[in-house]
């Protein structure tokens, strides 16, 4: 360890700097969340809400998809509006209107400037007012505002039912009729979505912004970006610039080349032989590409929701299943299908670092783990349905039919599955690692790569420190542990470093480079990605501090993605090292692939909407499903059909990549993925961005401007991208499908020998 103690050392100290600002921080969550009144009354002392029926209206939107459909805080679906939002401006707009009949006889279009305005001063300062009593827990609410939640919340109760007058408006919204059925829980609902409101519009005690740093933008309250937004948006611009001129110092001066090991003349892994756990994977595979291909079938799908809200080309499919149901398996398809790539990567790897055999019983573990993987995403797809339906009863939906919250959507018996799985993994992994771990030689990289295994096992776990019942700042917070630090953080980490333990392990790249890459790769993921989980949480009920600090690192997380392109070079210049590297050519362009969108989906587009005063006006809007795309996809997807391929190419090694089926699938799914994001996501975000900077949020996601001709065409647009991209995801699943069954049907690849004389590759 002598060797990189400065590596480890610097590693293990970013990691606890950055996870003691994560908790601490955390705390600042918890203590300063917007306060949930235990009694919400009027002026007449008439109890309009409790703290239970709240939550209780929490649950009621959880079970109708939640995030799924519409947002809360910015953060969920795209085509419906902005609960928060949308009820705000509407309680604004009928308040002024029952003010202007009060005092002038009027409705509030008909009044004079002059008098429009002192309206307005009165609004204002009635909604940016704490009437909170901190004391009795007790939100009094004057008569006017009482009168005003209610018409507002009988707009949503008949929008959520089957009320015929708001038909076109479901169908705009991508919403089923009848959504919600029980008159009694859309009541519940419309009280959370006014404490949404409330918190977005009310100033903290002894502070001139709201419990939401001011968002959303709302002209009509002086909803506008706070001081403290813009400071700490120049100081990550700052600390970007900084962190990439002090990154590419250290690369000049302090990088050394070190003179790279001769290259085999066999690959080293097909001359190891295949263990009956390794053969195994075959299945995994299959699982991979068949959840991609649905995945991606069912992208295309929801993305028709947005121009033909209840229907397919004509044919009505909303009743059974509607846009929330179609997007939550979207998303939650693209996470099993990926994390399952990455766990079957890891099993392979698992015999390799065993000297090249298996543990006792361990094809017995990858073939339980395999089928409990099955039942973990039939038993959830099958709970997304029947929540979403109304048909599992209220009581359940939490438990086995749908949380409500984006990428954790499955129920919660489901989630547990799905740990317990993973932890099963991490004991299947650990039993070929420990022996190892225990022979001597240098163990750097393997300590490191073990270290990753073992924070995906456990990261996970994070999910159940929230609740049905949870307030959602905290549930926030808890979420993002799981999407961001377990997704972008160790999930990075680990095939970082099972890359290098691969490529190391064919003798191709030397164990001092592959270590020493592996360690500073992860403290620079680590350093800006463990505190930059806070990006997330501008405007989700936290505190200044936490805005500060969730500026201030995200902006590192971009530092290291700018010397992605000598990466990518780097990758790709090992298949000229060895003759027998042409094997695993296609792998490695996948690898290249990672790296390009590593640095354009998570790096530009990222930091796109990672400042303040940038995500203040366009969270919520498609400019966030186009970083999202690129980075899910184009980095994860990529790296797990890479790591698909390659493991296909090792389980059957008699099989030839088909070039030309190869090309379609690498090529298309790249330009598919281009086209989509350049010709409708981001023009379509960029032109919300407009007009959410211009009128409010509410106006960037309300029905009249969404129907718009410039966004349907768009949206219309988006039909040419999705078609290339489903072309090349058929043409990766054909190859492996083909690969797993049909191996004899592929050209018998071929390896030259010390003497030059072609020979099989072995298995």
């Amino acid at each position: 360890m002598a060797k990189y103690r400065r590596l480890w050392f610097l590693l293990i100290g970013i990691l606890a700097v950055t996870f003691t600002l994560l908790g601490y921080f955390g705390a600042e969550v918890y203590r300063e969340a917007p306060p949930i009144p235990d009694l919400v009354v009027s002026a007449d002392g008439d109890t309009l809400m409790t703290e239970e029926s709240i939550l209780d209206g929490q649950t009621a939107w959880q079970s109708v998809g939640g995030m799924q459909l519409g947002s809360i805080w910015g953060h969920g679906a795209y085509q419906a509006p902005d609960w928060t939002a949308d009820w705000l401006h509407r309680e604004l707009e009928t308040w002024l209107d029952i003010a202007a009949r009060e005092e002038y006889g009027q409705d509030w279009h008909s009044l004079s400037g002059q008098q429009q305005n002192a309206l307005q001063y009165d609004l204002k300062n009635e909604y940016r007012t704490n009437t909170y009593d901190a004391g009795t827990s007790t939100l009094h609410l004057s008569e006017r505002r009482t009168e005003a939640i209610a018409k507002t919340a009988d707009y949503y109760s008949r929008l959520f039912s089957d009320a015929p007058e708001l038909q076109s408006t479901r169908e705009n919204y991508a919403m089923k009729e009848n959504t919600l059925p029980s008159a009694e829980r859309r009541e519940r609902m419309t009280e959370f979505f006014f404490w949404t409101a409330w918190a977005a519009a009310t100033e903290r005690p002894d502070s001139d912004v709201t419990y939401t740093n001011n968002w959303p933008h709302e002209p009509l309250i002086d909803n506008r970006p706070s001081g403290e937004n813009v400071v700490w948006s120049l100081i990550s611009v700052v600390l970007l610039i900084a962190g990439v001129g002090g990154l590419v110092w250290a690369w000049a001066f302090l990088r050394k080349e070190d003179e790279e090991p001769q290259a085999p003349l066999k690959d080293p892994l097909s001359e190891a032989g295949l263990t009956p756990s390794q053969k195994a994977l075959g299945k995994y595979l299959l699982l991979v590409v068949g959840l991609f291909t649905f995945q991606v079938m069912l992208g295309g799908f929801t993305a028709h929701y947005t121009v033909e809200g209840q229907g397919f080309y004509g044919i009505e499919t909303s009743e059974w299943f509607p846009y929330s149901l179609m997007r939550t398996w979207h998303i939650q398809s693209a996470m099993f299908w990926i994390a399952t790539g990455f766990l079957a990567a890891g099993l392979f790897l698992a015999p390799i670092i065993n000297g090249g055999k298996d543990p006792k019983f361990q094809k017995l573990g990858v073939d339980v783990l395999f089928w409990a993987l099955v039942a973990v995403v039939a038993g959830s797809f099958i709970g997304n349905f029947l929540a979403i339906n109304q048909i599992m009863p209220a009581n359940l939906s939490f438990m086995l039919g749908h949380q409500g919250y984006e990428y954790v959507d499955l129920g919660r018996l489901w989630q547990i599955g799905k740990f317990l799985g993973i932890v099963f993994w991490l004991v299947l992994m650990l039993r070929g690692i420990v022996p190892a771990l225990r022979q001597p030689g240098d163990k750097n990289l393997l300590a490191l790569l073990t270290a990753s295994v073992v924070a995906i096992g456990l990261f996970y776990g994070a999910g159940f420190f929230y609740g049905e019942r949870t307030h959602i700042s905290i549930m926030e917070y808890w979420r993002w542990w799981i999407v961001h630090l377990w997704v972008e953080g160790f999930f990075e980490v680990f095939a970082t470093t099972a890359l290098a333990f691969i490529f190391c392990s064919m003798g191709l790249v030397s164990r001092t480079v592959a270590t020493s890459a592996s360690l500073a790769s992860a403290s620079l993921f680590m350093l800006g990605g463990v505190p930059g989980t806070f990006h997330h949480l501008y405007f989700s009920g936290t505190t200044t501090p936490v805005m500060a600090v969730g500026a201030t690192f995200s902006a590192l997380e971009v530092v290291p993605l700018v010397v992605l392109g000598y990466e990518a070079w780097e990758n790709w210049r090992l298949k000229s090292r060895a003759p027998w590297m042409e094997n695993i050519r296609w792998p490695l362009t996948f690898f290249v692939a990672v790296a390009f969108w590593n640095m354009l989906g998570a790096g530009v587009l990222g930091f796109m909407i990672n400042p303040p005063i940038a995500l203040y006006y366009i969270q919520g809007l498609n400019t966030t499903p186009t970083h999202a795309h690129a980075a899910l996809f184009g980095v994860y997807g990529f790296l797990a059909l890479g790591f698909a391929l390659m493991i296909l190419r090792y389980i059957r090694p008699r099989i030839v990549f088909d070039e030309r089926l190869m090309k379609v699938g690498f090529w298309w799914l790249n330009i598919g993925l281009v086209l989509m994001l350049f010709t409708s996501l981001l023009p379509v975000g960029f032109i919300q961005f407009i007009a959410s900077a211009s009128e409010g949020l509410w106006y960037a996601r309300s029905e009249a401007f969404m129907q718009s001709d410039i966004l349907q065409t768009l949206r219309w647009v988006r039909t040419i991208g999705d078609v290339v991209f489903i072309v090349g995801a058929l043409a990766v699943t054909w190859q492996v499908v083909k690969g797993v069954f049909f191996p004899d049907l592929e050209p018998v690849a071929l390896e030259t020998d010390e003497s030059g004389a072609a020979s099989e590759l072995s298995a």
